[in-house]
């Protein structure tokens, strides 16, 4: 299953001893000579390996972990329908996942090192696994609590700072740059800090999936794709990824697409600066996006509609935006790490937003199977029995869909010094903007309903899958920004009495009334937090409401007991598509 990446990290390991999901199969031509130089350019000699004196030689599974957590992730077959495309696309496919599993390897090294230290000594398969799984030796479905013997708690900047960083040495460094994107912080020989870019600490790997990039633009029967794909091969090997944005956000026709590169900044728990490299290849589900693409045009007046006063939403968001509906055909690196995303919204580059909107893509095979394998059976525990009709497939879809929507609605800079509202909120952006995402993404429902545009089932069947989609999602933890997101809303939710439990079964069900009126109140909360640039605030709510309370946990415990899934790991891969 992982045969290249063991001999990729293998390499590496020669090169630099002592310094520092899903099964996918690789083969050792395709990653063998990547891992070696990107080990050899991102390890500095005064940079502590991942775990310095225990780490690479722990294999026991850590004392208190129950065997049973292994077991969280029920396994599904990520799979789509290719009859209908020509050789020549099946082929560019192909490409496209041999590139992502350049990215898969890259986000290894960002998130712990190379994966050999730490596959190679852990002897219980099952914990193996769970290690692939989770990309490192840290539960990210748990607060990322360390689950192999000889690991302490996972650095919150990853691998991309020094370990022995503190904020205040980085925060008080006059380093021109140093909150980008695309570079890493290492030191020096005289133990300072500095900066190296991406496509220089990367370059050997990113020059070959570049080049894989390049080979399937020519494959392409849609010519902004195979574009797209030139630019994005170029951007790869410069770190300048906004051409590349714009061009994505141009194409409209193209049936095969992929998202890859450094993109989402949630591995960088310690700034939430630094992007980390990740992949899809994905497939357009043509009946079901055209569904959808007449929700775009609702944009600006959502954003004029938004609970909050004028100030904080003075921005228009860009009326090039369009909603479509994929099948995945591979994850790879952060997209595949832990939980699975199931929608996605980009680009996250706020010029390019601005100026030509987002794309929202569905993620509709993957969802299913959550929605089946894991929705369903929560709700038949925890939802009151009489409102269990409103769990359909249609309004998981739609909630899902309009959290991502929400993403473009709001306000990108302060209306204090007009900053960007990430860099202001700094390690608390982006589990304040997921919780706005989730939060905007029902309103958006509730007056879309309202105006008669949402035709399928009724507004109750969005709340009350909404309610039982908070109990999906909590059981991710802490850990990443989605997960405090989600039980601040919980608590917030419970706080304003939008849901009862009832004491003799513990099943939860809605008011619907109180709920509206809680959707409303925190959309203004956030915004307004957003808007000012109000870190302090915005610190204060996740502390607050961002935790499991004691009744809570109960209930998630029972649902631990019937054994259903926490999320799903793919099966996935040429093999599996059928593909050479």
């Amino acid at each position: 299953m992982k045969a290249a990446l063991f001999a990729a990290s293998a390499l590496a390991l020669a090169v630099i001893a002592g310094c520092s999901s899903d099964e996918k199969s690789k083969t050792a031509a395709d990653t063998s000579a990547a891992g070696e130089s990107a080990a050899q350019q991102v390890a500095e000699p005064s940079q502590k390996p991942v775990q310095p004196a225990t780490g690479p030689q722990a294999g026991g599974v850590a004392k208190g972990v129950d065997p049973a957590r292994f077991d969280i992730y029920a396994p599904v077959e990520l799979n789509a329908d290719l009859s209908a495309l020509s050789d020549n696309q099946r082929k560019m496919i192909g490409l496209l996942i041999e590139a992502s599993q350049i990215m898969d390897q890259l986000f290894w090294l960002q998130s712990y090192g190379p994966a050999q230290e730490l596959l190679s000594g852990i002897d219980d398969s099952a914990a193996r696994t769970f290690a692939d799984i989770n990309y490192g030796p840290w539960d990210r479905l748990n607060d990322n609590k360390p689950f192999i013997e000889g690991y302490d708690d996972k650095p919150l900047g990853a691998e991309f700072y020094p370990e022995d960083m503190t904020k205040s040495e980085f925060e008080s460094w006059q380093q021109p740059g140093k909150d980008g994107l695309y570079s890493l912080v290492r030191r020096d020989g005289e133990g300072k800090l500095k900066l190296v870019p991406y496509h220089e600490a990367y370059k050997s790997e990113l020059e070959k999936a570049a080049a894989l990039l390049r080979e399937a633009s020519g494959l392409a029967e849609d010519p902004a794709f195979a574009g797209y794909l030139k630019l994005r091969a170029d951007a790869l090997l410069s770190d300048q990824f906004r051409d590349s944005d714009m061009a994505w956000m141009d194409m409209k026709d193209n049936r095969i697409d992929v998202v890859i590169g450094p993109i989402e900044n949630y591995e960088d728990q310690l700034f939430a600066y630094r992007t980390a490299y990740e992949s899809y290849v994905l497939l357009k589900d043509m009946a079901w996006s055209e569904k959808l693409s007449k929700f775009a045009a609702f944009l600006p007046e959502l954003q004029r509609g938004l609970p909050v006063d004028d100030k904080y939403k003075a921005e228009t968001p860009g009326t090039d935006s369009d909603l479509n509906a994929y099948d995945v055909l591979y994850y790879a690196g952060h997209s595949n790490a832990g939980s699975k995303t199931i929608a996605i919204n980009l680009p996250n580059d706020e010029e390019v937003q601005l100026k030509k909107g987002t794309r929202r893509l569905q993620l509709k095979n993957a969802m299913r199977a959550k929605f089946d394998q894991i929705l369903v059976p929560i709700s038949g525990v925890l939802i009151a029995e009489d409102q269990r009709k409103h769990i359909t497939f249609d309004a998981f879809f739609a909630n899902t869909m309009f959290h991502e929507v929400a993403h473009g609605l709001g306000i990108k800079k302060t209306v204090t010094d007009g900053s960007n509202v990430r860099q202001a909120l700094k390690e608390t952006s982006s589990a304040l903007e997921e919780g706005k995402a989730d939060i905007l993404g029902l309103y958006m429902i509730t007056k879309l309903h309202e105006k008669g545009e949402l035709e399928e089932g009724e507004l109750m069947d969005n709340y009350v899958t909404f309610l039982a989609g908070i109990f999906r999602s909590v059981r991710f933890g802490a850990a990443s920004a989605h997960g405090k997101a989600n039980m601040m809303r919980f608590n917030f939710f419970k706080q304003e009495g939008a849901f009862a439990r009832d004491e003799e079964t513990g099943q939860y069900s809605v008011d619907f009334e109180k709920m509206q009126a809680a959707m409303t109140k925190l959309s203004n909360l956030i915004l307004t937090i957003q808007g000012d640039g109000d870190y302090k605030k915005s610190k204060d709510l996740l502390d607050n409401m961002g935790v499991v309370g004691t009744e809570l946990q109960a209930d998630l415990d029972r649902l631990k007991d019937a054994s259903i899934p926490v999320d799903v790991t793919f099966i996935q891969g040429k093999e599996v598509l059928g593909i050479q």
